[in-house]
């Protein structure tokens, strides 16, 4: 395809101005900023995006002089955000990416973790846009001893007694149409997906379900080297992400979970389009008082509503 002369414009037309200290960087990197339509300032000023080199000393909010070949080997204008450098110099790892190796590392044993083969292997997957060491280095010294940090902002009394209320909410609550219960949640941006459209940059961590206790017995889960509380910790974080990424407050995070059975894919699904992510409906009041009831006619109503895998997981979570 025919290189965009637009690759460097802001959405409302404006060419993005860009500045980088003289040296050979600019050289390479000028001729595609300027044939993408963008500026170059022979000054730094306040808008202008900062380049900098990968590893050279840069002062934060610096980007990486990456961003503009990967624009232009994609031939389109990507988020400044995965290009920032710290303030040494390196890339900075993303939530997305930090998810990445998180979920890439699960199960794989301490030696393997902490020798070079599977970080190597991830490397030539393209798993991130950085070095196998860096990535082993960041699971290593900062993600690894996280998941075993117990919570800062909430302590599991806290959070038990949230979902406490949240859940005699949920109860004394009439059952709800399908139709109110999207209508009481935006989308992030005004438009309506089908339950087929899912993303995956719905999925949100390594994890999905906040509750790990809730899974169905049909796998059998490694018991975790860790005590209770870093699970509590990782499902406040999960909460914590969920309520800045769709700007809602706890409580209605909460609801969110109670609805989609404690799935955090089917609840960040949900909290984005307002409809369930397999298509079926949510789970209300009304279904939950059904699903008391010890009667097979009842039971295979609701199997027809909601499918067997549903019911089977909705039943093991609340009796959790």
């Amino acid at each position: 395809a025919a290189r965009s002369r637009s690759l460097f414009l802001w959405d409302d037309g404006r060419p993005m101005r860009f500045y980088l200290r003289p040296g050979l960087a600019k050289l390479r990197v000028a001729p595609l900023v300027l044939a993408g339509g963008g500026q170059l300032c022979r000054v730094q000023e306040p808008g202008a995006v900062l380049l900098a080199q990968p590893g050279e000393a840069a002062p934060d909010g610096a980007v990486s002089t990456e961003y503009v070949t990967e624009c232009v080997e994609r031939n389109q204008r990507l988020p400044l955000e995965p290009f920032l450098l710290a303030a040494r110099g390196r890339l900075a790892f993303t939530e997305a990416e930090d998810a990445a190796l998180l979920h890439a590392a699960r199960g794989q044993g301490t030696v393997r973790v902490s020798g070079r083969a599977l970080w190597m292997e991830l490397e030539r997957s393209g798993l991130t846009r950085h070095s196998w060491q860096a990535m082993r280095d960041r699971y290593l010294r900062y993600l690894q001893p996280r998941l075993c940090e117990p919570p800062q902002t909430e302590d599991p009394m806290q959070i038990t007694g949230l979902f406490e209320a949240a859940n005699r909410e949920f109860e004394s609550t009439e059952s709800e149409s399908d139709s109110s219960d999207v209508a009481e949640l935006p989308t992030q941006d005004g438009m309506r997906r089908s339950p087929g459209e899912t993303a995956s940059d719905l999925k949100t961590g390594p994890e999905d379900s906040a509750f790990p206790d809730v899974k169905l017995q049909r796998q059998e889960r490694p018991k975790s080297t860790c005590s209770s509380s870093s699970v509590v910790g990782q499902v406040v974080k999960t909460m914590e992400h969920f309520m800045e990424k769709f700007s809602v407050d706890l409580f209605t995070v909460t609801q969110a979970f109670l609805k989609n059975s404690g799935d955090v894919e089917a609840t960040s699904y949900f909290l984005q389009t307002g409809q369930c992510l397999d298509g079926y409906p949510l789970w209300s009041r009304e279904d939950d008082l059904e699903l008391q009831k010890d009667d097979e006619h009842v039971r295979n109503k609701l199997i027809a509503k909601f499918g067997a895998e549903n019911v089977a997981k909705r039943l093991v979570f609340r009796e959790s």
